[in-house]
């Protein structure tokens, strides 16, 4: 309570807005009954106890057959420290094309292009394939600490497309299977924005913010997939799916507010966000035909 007053402080003297992206069960608990505050639900995020999770793969019958197809194409995980990742061009490489794929430009959060960028606190497992005597890497992930909660955020996945089936699940297992050795008591995915997964929330949102985040997700899906990223966090079997919010100061959320998330998201004008991202669809389209 009292690094958000000293925080809201600051920014009323530069006549800023205040709102706080990706807010978990502490912000929730301080916010919810507060009349100068609004709430409104992002997604969620996907967690297990990495103990658990284990014992469930395992005995999942759909993941254990995605296990086996990486292995049987010679798939295998290993954990690279933080130094080699950082100076490996194959890593990079395997980014950049992943990024390329990508019909929206990169945005920090959901695509993040510094994947590979301050990696002295994380963990990085990587999938290489072994093929007529070349290894080759098609895949890896990076993991984030979530020190407060003794556990890890796994960021992201990058991939080549011609990546064996199976290598995100094996990937997975193992970053899982080390962290769960080590003690660790929580593992999450991240945010599934607009997920539906989610325990009902009692919040007062205006009817047009309703309206603009069941639109993006229900036509979207050209620039980004979040119901395929909801139903990819889901195959994995989470113990539960935590609420994520944005918090607004203001007694009602803003159009400002939400227009000032995508900024952040996309560290431009949202508008041309828009614009790159219609461009980008349109060459990838060309591209097919």
């Amino acid at each position: 309570a009292e690094i958000t007053e000293q925080f809201e402080r600051d920014a009323s003297r530069s006549n800023e807005g205040v709102v706080y992206f990706g807010a978990e069960k502490r912000l929730e608990d301080r916010f919810r009954n507060s009349s100068d505050h609004s709430m409104v639900l992002l997604g969620a995020q996907p967690a297990w106890n990495p103990r658990s999770w284990m014992q469930t793969a395992e005995s999942h019958k759909s993941l254990r057959a995605q296990f086996n197809r990486a292995i049987n194409k010679g798939v295998t995980i290993a954990e690279w420290a933080p130094s080699d990742a950082g100076n490996s061009m194959k890593l990079r490489r395997v980014l950049e094309a992943w990024l390329s794929a990508r019909a929206l430009p990169p945005l920090h959060f959901l695509v993040e292009p510094a994947t590979l960028e301050r990696l002295h606190d994380r963990r990085i497992f990587v999938a290489t394939r072994t093929q007529s005597n070349e290894i080759n890497i098609v895949a890896f992930a990076v993991l984030s600490p979530v020190p407060a909660r003794n556990g890890w955020l796994v960021e992201q996945f990058p991939r080549l497309r011609n990546a064996p089936n199976g290598t995100i699940e094996l990937l997975m297992r193992e970053a899982v299977r080390t962290i769960a050795g080590e003690g660790a008591s929580y593992v999450t995915l991240g945010l599934a924005p607009l997920a539906r997964n989610v325990p009902p929330q009692h919040l007062d949102e205006p009817r047009w913010l309703r309206t603009v985040l069941s639109m993006v997700r229900d036509h979207g899906r050209k620039f980004y997939n979040f119901e395929g990223l909801e139903k990819f966090k889901s195959k994995f079997g989470p113990d539960e799916w935590e609420p994520v919010y944005a918090i607004n100061r203001g007694s009602r959320f803003s159009a400002r507010a939400l227009y000032a998330i995508a900024g952040a998201f996309a560290s431009r004008s949202p508008l041309r966000l828009l614009v790159s991202a219609l461009t980008n669809e349109h060459r990838n389209s060309g591209k097919t035909e």
